[in-house]
């Protein structure tokens, strides 16, 4: 699909005041003069895309009955962001809501800058009435991500939407360019509004079972996707939704998976694909049926009851409806999930957003320096419901952790505030951040031991997906690594009563949210910062904050300093 050329166009005045058009109109007029003095960072011929948002809430209806949606210039979901690699992406983010809002840039690595990263430990929030401009660039990335709102449970209300980061031109992609590109976002969805879910988990407990599975926002039978017969086209997936691993898959068409999260991976075929939590992945799809209407189907993984929801693959040209039984998709097979996650490797042969084969960073071949055991576990603490990682539950300081390390506040937040290691003691509350060195290159295992699956993500890097396996982790158990083509990615899985490993580089220095992608378990503390620290000023290495990051807390009434 062809990228905008034009920016994009200013909200209505029915949605916005007159006096923020004219704010918006002088931002556009303002250009690539404001982009520089506000923030020099990129290269003169890497391109400027800019898109001006306005967060309000409005009423919707995506299981059938009225809630208050989080929308963004009045779309649920949200616009997609469509860019190339090495562009430099200027979103003016207006909050109209009634509270403080921010948006996480989901797998953008926002290299050497997590100030923009859009997650409370790194960026003081927008306020009700106020505005920010996210200045991101997609330095050295390709692949399918997805944004969404970090703060206060909106998440559950939306403001969500894709992410494509196409290859340059003169970059090879090892597939032929399909006819048209999707994106598909899918997750579960509750028919409370995000504020009384919000109570449940403030009161101490945990949210009930989903209502349903949305679809690109919207229920089952209403989402489809048209297609040329022969022609082929490709789905950008992404599991948005709050707790539940799904199930992905087109009746009678296999689906041949071809990236996942910025990684071009071998191109297997596959009949159902699994997604969790936070995850991204890019399949090809060749309409090569008989032209009619075929199910699209969006189902729960290792849950009772299996929460499913339909779409449509319409061929161009026919009235036949889609019949016959839905297609078959597991339910709770672990194994099937586990197999189907290992077969997923990198395509070595493959160009990446630079002109030279990813396969020719040999990543097994690298002594790792450190290894680092993160477990999650849950508990009451004070009679409410917790979640944490190696015993600590996350408490969010009064003032951003790298807004604070920036102006160097004391008294915010302590390196080394959790263990490498699980402690095996009892949960209790703390701002963890934990330390790293930049430029280290280390081992992270994920430990699970609990019946469900989890997922975790960690902003500002990708990693790659050395190990999983069933049981406790042991020195040993890296005797069974892949330490050839395991794919790189920015959030994997852990099955229950399992272990994932992963190799990080840490190549990008600043403050980094590791959370667990279950969005009520973040909430509740199942989160920590790691602070990739280098004692170095200089601008290749981390660029300092932001000349218009907005300040509050501790920080409020400092100025930041001047580039």
């Amino acid at each position: 699909m062809a990228i905008p050329a034009k920016l994009p166009q200013v909200l209505k005045s029915s949605i916005v005041p007159e006096m923020l058009m004219k704010q918006q109109q002088q931002l556009v007029m303002l250009g690539l003069v404001f982009v520089f003095v506000l923030f020099p960072i990129a290269a003169a011929d890497d391109p400027y895309r800019f898109f001006t948002w306005n967060i309000t809430y409005g009423t919707i209806y995506p299981l059938g009955v009225p809630q208050q949606g989080i929308l963004i210039n009045g779309q649920f979901p949200g616009p997609d962001i469509y860019s190339v690699t090495n562009d430099n992406i200027i979103v003016n983010v207006f909050n109209s809501l009634d509270e403080p809002f921010l948006i996480h840039w989901n797998g953008i690595q926002n290299r050497r800058n997590s100030y923009e990263d859009g997650v409370y430990g790194t960026t003081c929030p927008i306020p009700p009435g106020r505005n920010f401009t996210y200045i991101l660039q997609m330095k050295d990335q390709i692949g399918s991500f997805f944004y969404f709102p970090s703060l206060a449970f909106h998440k559950a209300a939306g403001g969500f939407g894709g992410i494509r980061i196409l290859s340059r031109p003169m970059i090879p992609v090892p597939f032929d360019t399909p006819a048209d590109d999707f994106t598909v976002l899918v997750g579960d969805w509750y028919k409370s509004n995000h504020t009384d879910l919000k109570a449940i988990l403030d009161g101490g407990n945990e949210l009930p079972f989903p209502d349903g599975i949305l679809i690109n926002g919207r229920g089952p039978n209403i989402t489809s996707y048209t297609v040329q017969q022969g022609n082929t086209y490709r789905f950008r997936i992404c599991n948005v939704g709050l707790q539940s691993s799904l199930n992905f898959r087109i009746q009678d068409h296999k689906m041949k998976v071809v990236e996942v999260e910025g990684t071009h991976t071998l191109q297997i075929s596959y009949s159902s694909l699994d997604l969790h939590v936070g995850q991204c992945s890019s399949v090809l799809v060749t309409a090569d049926q008989p032209p009619h209407d075929y199910y699209i189907v969006a189902s729960t993984r290792f849950t009772t009851p299996v929460l499913l929801s339909t779409a449509f693959l319409r061929y161009a040209g026919s009235s036949q409806p889609a019949s016959g039984p839905l297609p078959w998709g597991p339910t709770i097979e672990v194994d099937w999930s586990l197999n189907q996650a290992r077969s997923i490797r990198t395509n070595l042969t493959a160009s990446g957003p630079r002109p030279n084969p990813q396969g020719s960073y040999h990543y097994g071949m690298i002594n790792t320096t450190r290894t680092i055991r993160l477990s999650s576990s849950s508990g009451q603490v004070g009679n409410k419901q917790r979640f944490a990682i190696n015993s600590v539950s996350f408490v969010p300081p009064d003032t951003p952790m790298k807004v604070a390390d920036f102006f160097q506040i004391g008294g915010v937040f302590r390196v080394g505030s959790v263990s490498d290691y699980p402690t095996g003691g009892g949960i209790y509350l703390d701002t963890s951040v934990m330390g790293a060195d930049y430029r280290a290159y280390i081992e992270i295992v994920f430990e699970n031991t609990e019946d469900i699956v989890q997922s975790y993500h960690l902003s500002g890097y990708s990693f790659f997906v050395v190990g999983m396996d069933g049981g406790q982790w042991q020195s040993d158990s890296r005797n069974g690594y892949n330490l050839r083509d395991a794919v790189s990615r920015c959030t994997v899985q852990v099955y229950p009563n399992s272990w994932t490993a992963i190799y990080l580089a840490l190549d990008n220095a600043g403050m980094w949210n590791l959370r667990s992608e279950f969005w009520a378990r973040q909430y509740l503390g199942q989160q920590l910062y790691l602070r990739v620290y280098t004692p170095s000023s200089s601008l290749r290495d981390e660029y300092p904050i932001p000349k218009n990051a907005l300040l509050c807390g501790r920080a409020s009434g400092r100025r930041t300093r001047p580039f």
